[in-house]
């Protein structure tokens, strides 16, 4: 089975070489530690020899979103074992590493059957949980050989990915059955993990980290981010986060006269297309240190990585991108978090439940592309309209969180009672 998989796998990325390389090419992504992703190179980890009666357990995120999410379940359950964390990205990596302190970060592999083996080898771990979903074949059947418990945290299958999967679900049912447990975020996210094969009896309802982990932890960087681009800081700000091509041309003509306008596009080949969208804009990227002067344009481009919570500390309101054309949303927890004023477009379908909770608490405006400049203007105009979605944001934050710990609960149960993996030959 190990083998048809490598065999498969090896085909299909000798078939679209020409397709992947090209992508990759383009969006800046050649450059990469090919090493450790094709398992070439075994990854180290800094815990020392294994303690008796101490487990150890695989968190994996696959990128920023999942690490966010995922970081401060790491820090509960190192309180009573050894936790390391792996992922896929370059950008997870950084973050991970940067978010995590002293926690061993290691990079997932292609489930290539020798890479997965070493990342086994390398950690030993009594179970390996992963963020959201991110099943593959080698790494399931791997660990079930290995008596290694897998399950899933953050549990979530949209309705889209879930109409892929189960065209398809005779060949994925397998992974599906491996699962130990799945800690889901929602019954709808429950019941489609149960089509898929999981038993039903390991399935779960915790709600989402997310709302644990937007609340958590401070901002940092924020007078630097405005310092450098020039922000004035004694005029109106919105911040579009996680922009798609198309969104940021409807903003700068939404934007009220005299307001300024940042936006952080959710892909890095997006940015130059979101430059010349914001005429005269100010590219983060030209500006890493030092004082400027407030340009003319009031137009901002948060073209880095990882700094979007500080953009979003310093809006008066914030605006969901991918939102208002045709992809599905973008998480808008955070700056809900963070006490400001959030506008969403119609098309949340990746975060229903998140969108949900907040717009029947009265903790966020949803309109549409023709309704937007009133609704920014109107907003920017109501500093008490303001004040009370953020207070009913935090509302309901408070109400939703708990599923951190409910997760935590959730993995110590599904421990052995005596760890011993040795990371013995698979």
């Amino acid at each position: 089975m190990l083998l048809l998989v490598d065999i498969a796998f090896a085909l299909f990325a000798l078939i679209t070489l020409p397709v992947w390389l090209t992508v990759l090419w383009w969006k800046g992504k050649l450059r990469s530690d090919w090493a450790a992703r094709l398992g070439l190179r075994r990854p180290v980890v800094s815990l020392g020899p294994r303690r008796a009666g101490v487990p150890r357990i695989l968190l994996h995120a696959v990128s920023v979103g999942e690490v966010q999410a995922i970081a401060p379940l790491a820090e509960r359950l190192r309180r009573d074992a050894e936790v390391v964390v792996s992922v896929t990205t370059d950008t997870g990596i950084a973050r991970a590493r940067q978010r995590l302190g002293d926690i061993p970060v290691v990079r997932f592999p292609f489930d290539f059957s020798w890479a997965m083996r070493g990342l086994i080898r390398a950690v030993q771990p009594d179970a390996v949980v992963l963020a959201e979903l991110e099943l593959w074949p080698n790494c399931t059947a791997l660990c079930v050989r290995q008596g290694i418990r897998i399950g899933v945290v953050n549990g979530r299958l949209s309705p889209r990915s879930f109409r892929r999967y189960f065209r398809v679900r005779w060949l994925l049912r397998p992974m599906f059955r491996r699962l130990s447990f799945v800690a889901a975020q929602d019954r709808a996210y429950a019941e489609r993990f149960v089509a898929m094969g999981v038993a039903p009896e390991r399935v779960s309802v915790t709600g989402t980290m997310k709302w644990d982990s937007a609340a958590s932890g401070g901002v940092l960087g924020e007078d630097a981010l405005a310092t450098a681009l020039g922000i004035d800081r004694t005029k109106p700000l919105i911040v579009a986060g996680s922009t798609a091509p198309g969104e940021e041309a409807m903003l700068h003509a939404a934007c009220p006269l005299g307001v300024q306008l940042l936006c952080a596009p959710r892909k890095p080949e997006w940015f130059d297309q979101a430059a010349s969208a914001m005429p005269g804009c100010v590219r983060r990227s030209d500006r890493r240190s030092g004082r400027h002067d407030v340009p003319p344009s009031g137009r901002f481009l948060l073209d880095t990585i990882g700094e979007l919570r500080a953009a979003y500390s310093l809006a008066d309101v914030a605006v969901i991108g991918r939102s208002f054309g045709r992809l599905h949303g973008s998480d808008m927890m955070e700056p809900a978090a963070l006490g400001k004023a959030v506008v969403v477009g119609p098309r949340v379908g990746d975060f229903q439940s998140t969108a949900d909770a907040l717009l029947a608490g009265d903790a966020m405006v949803q309109v549409d592309a023709a309704e937007l400049p009133r609704a920014l203007a109107s907003l920017l105009a109501d500093p008490a309209r303001r004040k009370q979605l953020a207070e009913n944001a935090r509302a309901v934050i408070a109400k939703e969180q708990g599923a951190t710990d409910r997760n935590a609960a959730l993995i110590r149960a599904a421990l052995p009672r005596h760890p011993a993996h040795a990371g013995g030959r698979p």
